[in-house]
């Protein structure tokens, strides 16, 4: 004989799958907003890894700008320096010379030429290029057979270059090639040269000059600046 389910039974088993199935729904909608949620997640912090990716990067190339910045500063300062031990040797020598009994004199006012010249080099000291170049030029155009000539023009090279005037500086920078190739200014004139070309738009005649740098002034530091320079390029 078949047994017979209690009919309190039979009511109550509708309300538990019910139950069961308002469980399960709920259920699947928490897994989807878990899963909704770590995606996100995960997509903010591939966002965030790119654009600290991005950002070093850029760091990297400010680096590596700032360091060739440095590098050419402390080139320049180094070469400053010894153009100011320079001066004040050769400017005490032709005063021995010219303090020392039956030495010739040049013609001029030899105090007048050397306040001329220490005075165009402070205008370039305190960052007054264009003047510092005026001064200088006038210079060379006044003491025109000075010891102080190569000296002169390399610095109104520099200072030119400082104020824009680019063909003016390599016009100063090639005088000293050709006229006094051997003087202790050349290789930074020549290194001058390379950053006029530069400046102008011709990077290759900028590369051959660096590279005459390396062959004629080898143990120069000025040498050593554009051995640096082939390098990184």
């Amino acid at each position: 004989m078949k047994r017979l389910v209690p009919l309190a039974a039979l009511l109550v088993l509708p309300s538990i799958a019910s139950a069961q199935l308002f469980g399960g729904g709920e259920t699947q909608r928490q897994v989807n907003d878990l899963r909704e949620n770590v995606n996100q997640r995960l997509e903010a912090s591939n966002r965030a890894q790119l654009e600290l990716a991005s950002q070093n990067e850029l760091l990297r190339s400010d680096v590596a700008r700032l360091r060739g910045q440095i590098e050419v500063l402390l080139h320049e300062i180094e070469a400053l320096k010894q153009r100011q031990r320079d001066f004040y040797v050769d400017l005490d020598d032709r005063l021995r010379r010219i303090e020392s009994p039956g030495s010739a004199q040049a013609a001029g006012d030899p105090a007048a030429e050397s306040a001329e010249y220490e005075n165009a080099l402070n205008l370039l000291k305190n960052g007054q290029h264009r003047e510092a170049m005026t001064a200088f030029e006038a210079f060379i155009g006044t003491y025109t057979a000075s010891g102080f000539l190569p000296g002169a023009h390399f610095w109104a090279g520099n200072a030119a270059l400082q104020a824009k005037e680019v063909a003016a500086a390599a016009n100063h920078f090639n005088t000293i090639l050709a006229r006094w190739p051997a003087d202790p200014v050349a290789p930074d004139a020549m290194l001058g040269l390379a950053n006029s070309q530069q400046a102008l738009g011709d990077a290759n005649a900028a590369r051959r000059t660096l590279q005459q740098v390396v062959e004629r002034y080898p143990e120069s530091n000025a040498a050593k600046a554009a051995s640096q320079r082939l390098g990184s390029r």
